[in-house]
């Protein structure tokens, strides 16, 4: 019995033992919760506190006791909320929302750039300041626990919700959405556990809506939701996974071991591997947000068919692409005040972005980089209008080879785990990469270039083509759905790593 409560009760905070959809025990937990999801979904109020407590439960079992970072969130947020609506002095209202954002990113950047300043202001001053973790110093006094103090740990999902919560506080003052109800369904909003430690970041204006709706799903809503979130798996287990295991990892640990083709390949591999490990979790928690009524937005859409940067930024991680374009871009001035500003606001916004991925330099490198790029494509647009919006495939192509380079390209910086380690790779690419050797590293690695060939295929298949399967799937009976989701499942048990791999935008 006492098992069986550790079982239930127990949490790990580290990613490779947390409680994820790659892991077989959340599957074990989603099954006996939807079952009995099954007899409470019609009673709108009773589904939505249930899902919220299960929601909670979910982040606690994957952050521990830092979900009550969570409800400190939500109930700062909620009051906010509530006061600014409440509220006709323009000023006071002014005051609340800047309260909001400045308790939310204060809270996100202890976490998360407490130990990068520091650290930096120790190389630059010769100082030895240390960055104490107070929220486990506060759990060892109260709990006799033995949290290292001196490595704060960031709580998962902490980039995302914080988000969230900050684009309710700012919705709520432009007026765009009314409060919620009441704190119960906030928390909901807030914590609801698809999307919440990996995103899609979701607005109340589309969220909140859906929580008074009575539940509807048809047959069709079920069969999409199985196929995306098998999709999900697939792309998670059989190709982000693999890759990064099996060669990726290697290569980017230690570039300057393989030649510049092998580092190259590793480039490739990895634009794969977190195209397929986040577009992944997003396809699951679509899905699985569908099963349970909900309708989460759209995070990716074939982002490597970008034909230049910022058709990039309209596919890849779209939820985070448009928060920065309206609550940070815009606000700054957007393209409202010239050329030079509007270049200036987009270096920006892409700097603040590749700093919200990490706190280290080579992420606001990689920020640079989008933004020059941006930028950049700005400019030509300029100089060059368009006068015909039909671009020739042949353009297409060629746009579309470069814009891929470019974004692999900055991967580089972005994947690396140093920038010694970043300049190594490229100085490999560009000095050491030993044409003759590329017939002995393909056979060599006959598997990983195999899963390459199959991932890049995936992926650039017509959007027509992908629909007309789904369209295929829909039509066959539950019994034969069920059999290929169970083929499916065993396949990719069969090829899962022996130790489960954690989703990469879980360290963000």
């Amino acid at each position: 019995m006492l098992n069986w409560l550790q079982y239930i009760f127990g949490y790990s905070t580290d990613p490779a033992h947390a409680f994820f959809f790659n892991r077989y025990d959340f599957w074990l937990f989603f099954t006996v919760m939807y079952a009995i999801f099954t007899l409470v979904y019609k009673k709108t109020r009773i589904r939505n506190i249930y899902l919220t407590l299960f929601s909670l439960f979910f982040y606690y079992k994957s952050g521990g006791l830092y979900f009550l970072l969570l409800i400190f969130s939500t109930l700062v947020d909620y009051n906010i909320g509530r006061l600014i609506y409440g509220s006709d002095n323009e000023k006071r209202r002014k005051y609340l929302l800047a309260a909001s954002v400045i308790i939310n990113l204060g809270v996100l950047a202890y976490f998360k750039y407490a130990g990068f300043f520091i650290d930096s202001l120790n190389n630059l001053l010769g100082t030895h300041f240390v960055a104490i973790d107070i929220f486990a110093q506060m759990a060892n006094s109260l709990s006799g626990s033995h949290f290292n103090i001196e490595n704060i740990f960031l709580p998962i999902g902490i980039s995302f919700y914080t988000f969230q919560t900050i684009s309710y506080s700012i919705d709520v003052y432009r007026r765009q959405v009314k409060p919620v109800n009441d704190v119960f369904d906030f928390a909901f909003y807030v914590s609801f556990f698809p999307q919440l430690v990996a995103g899609p970041i979701v607005r109340a204006s589309s969220f909140v809506p859906q929580i008074y709706k009575p539940y509807s799903v048809s047959r069709a809503d079920v069969s999409r939701a199985l196929i995306l979130i098998m999709a999900g798996m697939i792309k998670k287990i059989l190709i982000a996974d693999y890759l990064g295991a099996n060669f990726v990892g290697a290569v980017f640990d230690d570039p300057a071991k393989y030649t510049g083709f092998q580092n190259l390949t590793a480039v490739y591999g990895f634009a794969l591997q977190i195209y397929g490990d986040f577009s992944g979790y997003s396809d699951i928690a679509i899905g699985i947000g569908l099963l349970l009524g909900f309708r989460l937005p759209l995070n990716f859409n074939s982002p490597y068919k970008a034909i230049n940067i910022r058709n990039f930024w309209q596919r890849w991680h779209i939820s985070l692409s448009t928060w920065l374009r309206d609550y940070l871009y815009i606000p700054l001035g957007g393209n409202r005040h010239g050329k030079w500003k509007t270049y200036k606001n987009l270096m920006l916004t892409m700097l603040l972005g590749g700093l919200w991925h990490g706190a280290a330099w080579r992420f606001i490198i990689w920020g640079a980089l989008h933004g020059a790029g941006l930028s950049f494509h700005r400019y030509l647009n300029e100089i060059f209008p368009s006068k015909n919006k039909i671009i020739p495939i042949w353009k297409k192509l060629v746009y579309g080879f470069i814009t891929f380079h470019f974004v692999c390209f900055a991967w580089i910086f972005f994947a690396a785990g140093s920038m010694d380690k970043a300049i190594s790779m490229i100085r490999q690419i560009t000095t050491h990469f030993y044409w003759s050797l590329i017939p002995d590293v393909v056979s060599s690695y006959k598997s990983v270039f195999a899963v390459l060939l199959i991932g890049f295929i995936l992926h650039f298949i017509p959007r027509e083509w992908k629909n007309q399967s789904e369209h295929i799937f829909n039509q066959f009976p539950l019994f034969a759905q069920a059999m290929i989701i169970a083929l499916v499942a065993f396949g990719l048990f069969q090829v899962m790593s022996a130790q489960v791999q954690p989703f990469i935008y879980f360290q963000f």
